[in-house]
């Protein structure tokens, strides 16, 4: 017998007739309460499945059933991914839609609605191996300092804010949205605590240091700030006192790259390569490292090692006699 599932806004899907849009709506509540996947993925997934649906829709010349998606053909995903493709669409994206679709599936058939053979007959597409490009030691520190962007005519709260949120990004290996999800409660004030509770991807919570000095950075952050900062609300808010958007830290993030003469590479998130690339540098534990990152696998961590090995590398041509 299926299992009841959570409520969700009904999703209207022209190329799917009324079954098959019940079951992709049933199918969302499932991973946003069993799966607990982010918003940003559900949505990416919801997205996949509509284009995918649309494709078929017309590829077919017909309103798609849940038995006639039983019935798919491995030709018929080939020609979606291969339209996709044709749309430059990058290898990772359709790894995504991949597995979004055959979750589906996975979940149709948990309902009785038929297995999806041919989804499992695709093979996911190769997608090259790139390193994170994390950003050198002073450099880092230097994009935590409010000083450094001393001549800029904002006001000087909003230099500390940024100063405070870069500094947690890199002192704690923090997302950049995990660092604006902070309430006020959730951070101690210097000499009051070293740790922060972060909520991360899909909900979890994990325990990870936070240095004094970068707890200092945000008292001086709050004594500066003109909005009130009630403990129960974000710590971090914008120049008219609502929550504070990632895309200004990013904005931040290539003004003050553009004035240290850092590559495009050195983002919001190339600080949390930086944390844990520094970490592992230093002699940190991989293990360790993975838990302070809220890795759930320690394979996505080990691409760090790659990282060392090859800055090691060039070390050794730079610096050998016969390089």
């Amino acid at each position: 017998m299926a299992k009841p599932v959570p409520a969700i806004e009904p999703i209207a899907l022209a190329s799917a007739d009324e079954t098959l849009a019940r079951e992709v709506t049933r199918w969302l509540a499932y991973l946003r309460a069993e799966r607990r996947l982010s918003p940003k993925t559900l949505e990416a997934y919801a997205r996949d499945l509509r284009q995918f649906l649309d494709f078929l829709c017309g590829h077919w010349g017909e309103r798609v059933t849940p038995k006639r998606f039983a019935a798919l053909e491995a030709i018929d995903i080939r020609a979606f991914m291969a339209m996709r493709r044709a749309d430059e669409i990058a290898g990772r994206s359709l790894m995504r839609t991949l597995a979004g679709l055959r979750s589906f599936g996975r979940f149709l058939e948990q309902e009785g609605r038929g297995r999806v053979g041919a989804l499992s007959a695709i093979r996911a597409p190769k997608v090259p191996k790139s390193l994170p490009k994390p950003i050198g030691m002073i450099p880092a520190k230097r994009l935590a300092d409010a000083d450094e962007r001393a001549g800029e005519t904002r006001e000087h709260w909003i230099l500390a804010r940024d100063a405070a949120v870069m500094a947690l990004l890199y002192g704690s290996g923090l997302r950049i949205s995990e660092a604006l999800n902070l309430k006020r409660r959730d951070i101690p004030k210097p000499g009051e605590g070293d740790v922060l509770i972060v909520t991360g991807k899909g909900n979890k919570t994990r325990m990870v240091p936070v240095l004094q000095n970068v707890l200092q950075l945000v008292a001086d952050y709050v004594a500066a700030c003109p909005h009130a900062l009630p403990q129960s609300g974000p710590v971090f808010v914008g120049a008219r006192g609502g929550p504070l958007s990632p895309r200004i830290i990013q904005l931040t993030m290539e003004r003050m790259r553009g004035a240290l003469g850092l590559p495009d590479s050195a983002t919001p998130h190339a600080l949390r390569h930086s944390f844990a690339t520094h970490l592992l540098s230093r002699g940190g534990d991989l293990r360790a490292i993975q838990e302070l990152l809220g890795h759930s696998s320690l394979s996505t961590t080990q691409v760090y090692t790659g990282i060392d090995s090859e800055r090691l590398l060039e070390v050794y041509r730079q610096a050998h006699p016969r390089g």
